[in-house]
């Protein structure tokens, strides 16, 4: 891992225009892209989202919905399943986002679009959707009840619901201090709008009166290039904090590289999700 801390990487939820003039990997857009890119292809992260196409069952005809949709694979990917005849959409609030997006889907040949907005504020009318997923946009959430309501709103009676999100309290990094690690966790946790999202879901949609039809989780297990970016900026933001100090943040650091080196390196998350129908 670097030694200094990284640049400062603007989470989903900035709404930050991209300045092409700036191509450089210390770029925050570039670095979110390309952090956002390395998740992607992660075997856990394919495999959840590879399971939540199966049961969302998304077929030709119909409209689809991809709350959060960051780079907008997932929605070029619903745009090859509901066809000429449907319509496939990703809504973000980063307009710098969905700029990389429809470039995305310009260059695959899809007919997949991009619009502006939240998860509290969908700029859809009622019923429009017949299946709405939404992936690691609950954890960011103050209000995860409103966009519950929202998401029930824009759905059509009988309409599918795919939430997937992660569970913040199943971390488990090594090696390294297991006091620190701890402190460093809790750090986190701290700045996480709701980091047992992940746990939450089911209850979420119950609810709101969705009829729960399946259930799923993957234990992520992160490489080391995935890794590297956010744990630098926990330890960065825990020091920052007086959480831990220089000196811990540092050999920690030093205990990871060394982990990694030898390959006695572990860093995962669990993340979960439910799929359900309105009822």
């Amino acid at each position: 891992m670097p030694s200094e801390p990284a640049p400062s990487i603007p989470s989903f939820h900035v709404n930050a225009i991209p300045d092409t003039s700036r191509t450089s990997p210390d770029d925050p857009m570039a670095a979110l892209v390309g952090i956002l890119d390395l998740q992607a292809a992660l075997p856990g992260i394919r495999r959840m989202r590879a399971w939540g196409h199966e049961v969302l069952a998304v077929h030709p005809g119909e409209r689809a919905l991809d709350i959060g949709a960051g780079t907008g694979t997932e929605v070029i990917e619903l745009a090859e399943r509901v066809g000429p005849g449907g319509d496939a959409v990703g809504v973000d609030p980063n307009p710098a986002m969905l700029a990389i997006a429809r470039g995305r889907a310009e260059t695959a040949e899809s007919p997949a679009r991009f619009v502006e907005g939240t998860a509290y504020h969908l700029p859809f009318p009622d019923g429009y959707f017949d299946a709405v997923r939404c992936e690691r946009v609950y954890q960011h959430l103050d209000d995860p009840v409103a966009a519950t309501a929202e998401i029930t709103r824009v759905l059509r009676p009988g309409g599918r619901v795919l939430l997937i999100d992660s569970d913040w309290h199943t971390v488990i990094a090594h090696p390294g201090d297991p006091d620190v690690v701890a402190r460093l966790s809790k750090a986190m946790l701290a700045t996480t709008s709701d980091p047992a999202s992940g746990r939450r879901l089911r209850g979420l949609l119950t609810a709101a009166g969705f009829v729960i039809d399946d259930m799923g989780s993957e234990a992520v297990i992160w490489n080391p290039e995935t890794a590297r970016p956010l744990f630098t900026q926990m330890i960065a933001s825990a020091g920052a904090g007086g959480a831990i100090t220089e000196e811990e943040g540092r050999d920690l650091l030093s205990s990871m590289e060394a982990g990694i080196a030898k390959g006695d390196y572990h860093f995962s998350v669990t993340m979960f999700a439910v799929l359900g129908h309105r009822g």
